[in-house]
């Protein structure tokens, strides 16, 4: 255990250090532990925090404290005022023009995204029916660990991963180091323009929340005209529970509107939004992560 050092305190004449506040507060629920010397130390509850855990979100938390991250949120009422990310008011750029031009910023975020995938990607596989499909397609993939985690758990299958240049040269290197480039095709390009054809099922994991109903709209109705009469849709995000129940997801709600203008939705709000692309909606599958698996068929 190290002992704490202030970063803005000075010790006056006469004084005696005081504690972090924050170490203190954290020790109050657990998270640290002060020991009789006044040094703090990790409980078992914190062991998420460390890089090498095994279910780290070190990655998640430093993304959190990033102040371009944020910041934007100070200005909540902005958003909830014109409906408009209050990120581009605070940065003069929407969210991913702003990672585009600065690749520190991107670094922290994709860690970030990787190391909230890892905690979700193994239990959203298992809750996933794959048997009889060939091809698979995850569009805005990222960088490749969910459709590694599919490819793993279904060694018949076959996957495209798609998204942005800027995503698909870490993606095609992710994938080869994990054994599964023979599998997998990688393919660059932009989701409101076209995706590519002929997939048996569309994977859309933590996307269609980044957008407004419009945008998620057009995302679906390309996939829509990309995939055969019997493709399968698989929409993986947050759904929300009806009503005035609490939920963490109604939180990241409003994170989605401050940083991206986007939102997380109801099962009937996806009900509604896949419609309007020419999907039914035909099961919604919790899993044991936060997410579930929202299901579609073309019409």
């Amino acid at each position: 255990m190290a002992r704490w050092r202030p970063r803005h305190w000075r010790r006056l004449p006469g004084c005696t250090p005081r504690p972090c506040p924050a170490s203190c507060a954290l020790a109050s629920v657990g998270i640290f532990a002060e020991g009789a010397d006044g040094r703090f130390g990790l409980t078992p509850q914190a062991e998420p925090l460390r890089r090498d855990a095994p279910d780290s979100i070190r990655d998640s938390i430093l993304l959190v404290g990033e102040e371009w991250y944020s910041g934007p949120a100070d200005y909540l009422l902005h958003s909830v005022q014109t409906g408009r990310p209050a990120f581009e008011r605070v940065h003069g750029a929407d969210f991913f023009t702003f990672l585009a031009r600065d690749p520190a910023a991107a670094a922290v975020f994709d860690a970030a995204m990787t190391s909230r995938s890892a905690q979700e990607n193994d239990a959203i596989a298992a809750a996933c029916d794959f048997s009889g499909l060939g091809t698979i397609i995850d569009v805005g993939g990222g960088h490749g660990s969910f459709l590694a985690a599919i490819l793993r758990a279904n060694p018949g299958l076959r996957g495209v991963l798609f998204d942005r240049p800027q995503a698909v040269a870490e993606a095609r290197h992710q994938l080869e180091a994990a054994g599964l480039g023979g599998r997998c095709e990688v393919v660059a390009g932009d989701f409101f323009v076209s995706v590519p054809a002929g997939g048996d099922a569309y994977m859309l994991k933590r996307v269609l929340h980044d957008w407004d109903d419009e945008r998620a709209g057009a995302i679906l109705r390309n996939c829509h005209r990309a995939m055969p009469a019997h493709g399968q849709l698989l929409v993986i995000e947050l759904v929300l529970p009806p009503g005035n129940a609490p939920s963490l997801g109604k939180l990241f709600d409003l994170l989605m509107l401050v940083d991206l203008g986007g939102r997380e939705r109801t099962e009937a709000d996806y009900r509604t939004l896949l419609a309007g692309a020419g999907f039914e909606l035909t099961a919604v599958t919790p899993t044991p992560s936060l997410v579930s698996v929202v299901e579609g068929v073309r019409r």
